[in-house]
This record gives C-alpha cells, sequence and structure tokens, in this order.
C-alpha cells in the first residue's frame, strides 16, 4: 500500500491527539473487525479521520458501503449512552430511527459524489429518557479513495435546538402581548355623546357615571370625572377618589384641577398640563399617562380618557372621563421589551456562534481540501518526475554517447543517438505542454486548419497506437468548415482521445472519429455553456465500459484520475478543455455505464479562406545570406544565445548578442544596425521582452521583432495582440522552422 513519506516509521501518525476519541481508536483492536488493523487503512481514511479527530467541531467520518461510524470527542458526547459501542458500527444500527430523516440525502451523496449543506434538519432523538425533537445545520462531503471512487462521508453538525426554541418562544410572547393589547382596547369603548345645551350638569354626570359602572364591571375602568370648565369644578366617584388618593375629600363634587392633580408625579405634571391645555383648545378626545401617588403611598401608572366639548361659539364647556389602570398593561410591555432585548441579545450571541463555528468548519473543510490536493499533487509530482527522469536518461545518454564517438572518432553511429534525443526531448516538450494547456497558460499559434485533412494525416499514427484489437472509423463531413485553430495542439488533444478510447477497450472494440458542422441556438448554446453560432465538431466515440455520472462530473477536474498510480497524471481531459476554451470553444463528455464514452470538441467556424497545406518539416537546411544582415539575441539562457548564433552566422547573419533586458535594451536604442530581433519574453533586468520590444520601436518604428517563448509566458504578450512585423514561437522549436520564420520576417 502506498504511504506519504514518514508513515512508514509510525503507521498510526495519523491517530496523533490528546482527545478521548483518538486514543480509543489507537488502543482498539482493528484486527478482527470488517475494517482490518489501523495500519492498512487508505491514505483517503487516514486525511479524513486525522482531520476530525483533531477539530474541535461535532463532527464523523461514515466509511465504506456500510457507512461505519468514527467520530470525535464532540460527537461523543452527544451519543450519550450510545457510546463506546458505537464505534466502527454502521450508522444505521447505530441512530436508528433518529437517521431515517437522512439516510436517503447520505445515500444520494454516496451515489453521485454531489456534498449537501442543509439548515434546520429536524431528527428525533432520546433526552434525559424523552423523545424530543432537536435541530441541526449540517454538512456532509463526499471522501474520494485512491481511485477516484466514494468511498465514505464527512459529516460535520452544529446544533441549534437553543436557538429554534428561543426563537418560538419570542414568537408566542409576542402572540399574546398582541392578544391582551387587543382584549383591553375591546372592553373600553369610551364614547361621551354631545348633550343638549338644556341637559342638567347633574343629568349629564348620572349618565356619564352609569356607562362608567358598565365599564367598572369589565374590570378596566378604576373611575369617572366630569369636568365643568367654566367654573373649573371636577365631580368625581369614589373609585376616582381612591386611585388618586384623596381619600380624605368631605364631598365628591365641586373640586378644582389643582386638588386633583396634587398627588400626580412631579416628573409627570408639565406633561399632563400640557396635554390638558391641547386638548382643552382643540376640543374632542383626550388620552394621557402619567403617575398618581395612591394611599398606600406608592405611585401607579393610569391612563385619563375622556372628550372636551365645545359651544358653538367655541368656548370649552365640559370635560368627562374615566380613568384606567395601566399598571399591570405597561409591565407585561415593560417585561415583553425586556425580553424581547434578552431575545435579541441571545439571538446576536447565537448568530455570531453559529458564524464562528460555520467559518471554522469552512475553514477545516478548506484545510482537508488542501490537504486532498496536496496529496493529487503528490501522486502527480511522482508521475511527472518519473516520466522526466526517464525521457532525461534518454537525452543524456545519447548526448554521453556522441561525445565518447566523437572522442573515438567513430562518426558512422551519432545519427542514431541524434535521433534518440531528439525524441525524448521531443516528449518531454510535449508533457510539459501538457501541463500548461491544462492550466491555459500556453502560447497559441492559431491558423486555417482543415480538420478533416488533421484527422486523415493522423489515422496511421493513431491505429499503431491503439493497437490491432481496435478497429477505427473515420466518419468525415462533407464540406466541413475550417477553424482557426493551433494545428499542433489539436492533434495532440485527438491522440490523446483515442489513447483514452483505447484504455477504455482493453479487450479491443470499435472507435470512431466524426466531423460535423453545428449551429448552435441560444438554447443549446446555454445547455452546452457557450455563447450561439457557427461550430464545427471533432468527436471521438468508443465501445469501452463508459462513465458513470460521478466520473463524468469531475473528468475535466485538474489532476482526477481513474487511473492506478503512475499510470496516468489527470491531466489530459484537462489540457483538451483548456485548449478548447482557450481557443473559443468547448468540450463534453456524452457516456453510459456499458454503452461506451463520446468526447466532442467544439471549435469555432473561420470564415475567412486559406486553409493550410501540408507543412511536414523538410530537412534542415542553413541557407546563406549575402546582404550582411544583422541580427540581435537576447536571452537570459546562454545555451540557447549560443545555439542561435551558431545557426544564423552558418548563415552568413552578423549577431549581436544581450543576456538581459536592460543591456538589449542600450543597444536598441544606439545606431547600430539591426535588421531582426530576437528576444526571450521572460527576461531579467527590469522588463519582459514585449515591454523592450515596444521601448526600442520609439527610434525603431519598423524594427521586426521574433519572440521565442517557454509557454508559461505569453500572458505577457498582451493576450497575443502583436503589432505588425512582430510574431512569436514557442520553446523548443526545430531549427529549421526558425531559420524559415527569420528569412520570412527580415524579407518583409
Amino acid at each position: 500500500m502506498f504511504m506519504p513519506d514518514g508513515q512508514s516509521a509510525n503507521p498510526l501518525r495519523f491517530l496523533a491527539g490528546e482527545g478521548q476519541m483518538a486514543d480509543m481508536i489507537r488502543s482498539h483492536d482493528w484486527a478482527d473487525t470488517p475494517m482490518g488493523p489501523a495500519e492498512t487503512w487508505p491514505h483517503s481514511l487516514r486525511t479524513s479521520l486525522g482531520f476530525v479527530l483533531n477539530s474541535t467541531l461535532l463532527g464523523a467520518v461514515l466509511w465504506g458501503p456500510e457507512l461505519r461510524l468514527f467520530y470525535s470527542d464532540g460527537y461523543r458526547e452527544m451519543l450519550g449512552d450510545r457510546h463506546p459501542g458505537a464505534l466502527g458500527q454502521p450508522v444505521v444500527d447505530v441512530w436508528g430511527e433518529t437517521y431515517a430523516p437522512i439516510a436517503e440525502s447520505f445515500a444520494t451523496v454516496m451515489a453521485t459524489g454531489q456534498g449537501f449543506g442543509s439548515r434546520d434538519i429536524r431528527l428525533p432523538m432520546v433526552r434525559d429518557g424523552v423523545q424530543k425533537t432537536t435541530h441541526w445545520n449540517a454538512t456532509a462531503s463526499p471522501i474520494f479513495g485512491e481511485d477516484g471512487s466514494i468511498m465514505g462521508i464527512l459529516n460535520i453538525a452544529i446544533e441549534i435546538t437553543d436557538q429554534v426554541k428561543a426563537n418560538a418562544e419570542r414568537d408566542e410572547q409576542h402572540l399574546a402581548l398582541n392578544s391582551e393589547n387587543k382584549a383591553l382596547s375591546d372592553s373600553v369603548d369610551v364614547r361621551i355623546a354631545e348633550r343638549d345645551s338644556d341637559v342638567s350638569k347633574e343629568q349629564a354626570f348620572e349618565q356619564d357615571a352609569e356607562r362608567g359602572q358598565l365599564a367598572l364591571a369589565a374590570g378596566a375602568i378604576v373611575g369617572t370625572w366630569s369636568w365643568d370648565l367654566t367654573q373649573d369644578r371636577f365631580t368625581i366617584d369614589e373609585a376616582f377618589s381612591k386611585s388618586f388618593g384623596l381619600e380624605d375629600l368631605s364631598r365628591l363634587s365641586g373640586i378644582p384641577l389643582a386638588r386633583i392633580v396634587a398627588n400626580v408625579h412631579p416628573d409627570d405634571l408639565d406633561g399632563l398640563a400640557a396635554a390638558i391645555s391641547e386638548v382643552i383648545a382643540r376640543g374632542g378626545a383626550y388620552a394621557h399617562q402619567y403617575r398618581v401617588r395612591q394611599c398606600d403611598g406608592e405611585y401607579h401608572w393610569v391612563e385619563a380618557n375622556g372628550r372636551v366639548e365645545h359651544a358653538p361659539d367655541g368656548t370649552p364647556l365640559r370635560f368627562p372621563g374615566v380613568i384606567l389602570d395601566v399598571g399591570e398593561k405597561r409591565e407585561l410591555v415593560e417585561q415583553r421589551d425586556n425580553a424581547w432585548n434578552d431575545l435579541r441579545q441571545l439571538n446576536a450571541a447565537l448568530e455570531d456562534r453559529i458564524t464562528e463555528r460555520t467559518q471554522e468548519l469552512m475553514q477545516s473543510e478548506e484545510a482537508l481540501r488542501q490537504s486532498q490536493k496536496m496529496e493529487a499533487v503528490g501522486h502527480l509530482t511522482g508521475g511527472l518526475a518519473h516520466d522526466f527522469n526517464n525521457l532525461l536518461a534518454g537525452i543524456l545518454g545519447a548526448l554521453d554517447l556522441i561525445a565518447l564517438r566523437l572522442e573515438q572518432g567513430r562518426t558512422k553511429d551519432l545519427e542514431k543517438y541524434v535521433t534518440t534525443a531528439q525524441g525524448a526531448a521531443g516528449r518531454a516538450a510535449a508533457l510539459t505542454h501538457r501541463l500548461l494547456a491544462f492550466a491555459r497558460r500556453q502560447t497559441l499559434l492559431p491558423e486555417p486548419t482543415s480538420v478533416n485533412r488533421l484527422v486523415i494525416d493522423m489515422l496511421g499514427m493513431i491505429q499503431r497506437t491503439v493497437g490491432p484489437g481496435i478497429r477505427i472509423e473515420n466518419v468525415a463531413a462533407a464540406g466541413l468548415w475550417p477553424a482557426l485553430v493551433d494545428r499542433s495542439q489539436l492533434e495532440n488533444s485527438l491522440l490523446s482521445l483515442c489513447i483514452n478510447a483505447r484504455d477504455a477497450m482493453p479487450t479491443g472494440g470499435r472507435l470512431t472519429i466524426e466531423t460535423c458542422n453545428r449551429w448552435i441556438d441560444p438554447g443549446m448554446g446555454k445547455q452546452l455553456n457557450m455563447p450561439e453560432g457557427e461550430y464545427l465538431s471533432m468527436c471521438v466515440s468508443d465501445t469501452g465500459a463508459g462513465m458513470p455520472p460521478e466520473v463524468i462530473a469531475k473528468a475535466f477536474d485538474p489532476f482526477f484520475t481513474t487511473k492506478p498510480l503512475g499510470a496516468g497524471t489527470g491531466l489530459g481531459l484537462s489540457m483538451i478543455y483548456g485548449f478548447a476554451k482557450q481557443s473559443g470553444g468547448q468540450v463534453r463528455i456524452h457516456s453510459e455505464v456499458g454503452e461506451g464514452s463520446m468526447v466532442c470538441i467544439y471549435l469555432p467556424r473561420h470564415h475567412e479562406a486559406g486553409v493550410e497545406a501540408d507543412k511536414s518539416v523538410a530537412p534542415l537546411k542553413l541557407v546563406p545570406t549575402n546582404a550582411g544582415e544583422t541580427v540581435m539575441i537576447v536571452d537570459d539562457e546562454p545555451s540557447i544565445r549560443m545555439l542561435l548564433t551558431d545557426v544564423l552566422e552558418e548563415m552568413s547573419y552578423h549577431v549581436i548578442q544581450a543576456a538581459d533586458s536592460q543591456t538589449g535594451l542600450k543597444i536598441l536604442q544606439s545606431d547600430v544596425r539591426l535588421d531582426l530581433l530576437i528576444s526571450d519574453v521572460g527576461l531579467p533586468g527590469g522588463m519582459n521582452g514585449r515591454q523592450m520590444a515596444d521601448a526600442a520601436r520609439v527610434t525603431r518604428p519598423n524594427l521586426k521583432v521574433l519572440f521565442v517563448t517557454g509557454f508559461a509566458e505569453s500572458a505577457m504578450l498582451n493576450e497575443g495582440h502583436l503589432s505588425p512585423g512582430m510574431t512569436v514561437m514557442t520553446k523548443p522549436f526545430n531549427i529549421g522552422i526558425l531559420t524559415e520564420r527569420v528569412r520570412d520576417l527580415i524579407s518583409l
């Protein structure tokens, strides 16, 4: 079994931690369980379990088809008496009916690889011997094994039962207060009708008092009054006298306002006087609350409700009304406000806690994702190191033998060593190109391309690559539109798809390459995530095993591969996806398990004429020039400068060299003759090759420029927008093509 560096010395290092569960899992004898010895557990289980055991969150790992339960110390407390028997047991056996509401969701995660996050999941639990409904916020993320299959679930949860209960109590109190206010309002409906001017004050008071008694029967009114505004004389009842602490009065009529308000709280007198003055001036309804000291010496809240009656000429005549005890109401309102404030503070604290725990959860999940990503990077770099070491061994070995044969004077066998070194170097360049294509950082050299012709030219090589057990069919569309595309990248993409198809048919089958013109309408464009318009498609299909939906969903992800360690880097489809998107197109997979797969590359139609002819590389011939042209080479790599100088001088060009942009710019701004600048894009000296060339063109506007780049520096070329007289080649390049490009540029 594969182990990261260092784990062989301590195979249980992933169980390091001070918690009870880490110690329990370390000491548990797993050899006689379906899990087997802990030393043999898969790396994906180790990584997930190490994260859970060293986290303060309530977390669990559900492993294998039976979702066997491993959990943290926080989860252990929640289990209650189910612990320790729950450890390593199927989750459905541990939780029973509590697991039922989420069983389907967890099964979906295992089937599709799509995680979920849910708020307010309601789960029945027995606590303190009582069946209760608990509330949870939870996430469930798939755990992928070393072969890309779904091996388990990482489950993180936060209980919110207290918050839900507090919110419900707040709502109930709110409803109760609203009902109380409505009942109090309905019980008091004091309307004092205007009296005819000939009705005596005594009769009016008797009628008011009769209404007041009816209201008193409802338990809301604690006194009535009638105030003769023309004489400043109050007539009150005994209840009013008691409510205002006026039991010492010898009579209940003819009382002035000053005596009535004698027991009003000093802090409320000004407000009461202003309210009385305002209603007397305007007439009509009146209501005002204030405190009055009663016989017990305590101040109590009352509310005065009445109506001021005016004569036809506007003279204030009479002010009858009732007194309501609002002490309990104000206490209830105050309790409600205090309760609301407490609940708001509790909610704020709970929200802060949830936010904090959620952030901790997100950080922990990000740490886990980063750990899984670094594990994938480890697999990738291991495979790349293996491939590069093999290629370098071929290059260095061939060069060593070339040097030995030259020393021995034996030049007869040099050609095969040169061919070996060139082949290995070409494969190394292709491997680097895949990495940069995946990152969409490659420098593309698009040109009008006949895709049908490209496929025909490659059929022989494809057949040799896939072997005789696979039959190849080429279904070429008549009148196929041309594409503006990097020919070599499209060739690499086609070959990579054919190799994938071969691997899906280990016992043989049929491989079909089909081209077609496509009009993508808005609906199809939305489905394929590409603009509407005219496209041509190149589809590679096989009769292999097919892919399940969860594999299709991850097929273009970086580092994802279903092949065993060392058999694939996980960059093939990622490279194709990056190339297609960078070319303005799209890639889509259509597959069903047992029915084979089809991968289609969509490329925009190129409307201009001039599709390229066959561009097979001719043998290198260095044709000398007789015009005495001068070429300047700026590159920080001495071996590149040396090789280019030797080639160009053999062609009779004068060559000037510079190792950085600062030195190069000084020469470019001098009076020396220069017919062509060959420059790397990434240069030391404070500016890149494009910036140096642009600065040189201020004084040399017609300077011809050939950029040579190692793919990853293409962004420095201003997204590929080159000025007239500028072109670009990617490293490594064929010397013959370079010399042709030099001659073409100088002759412009």
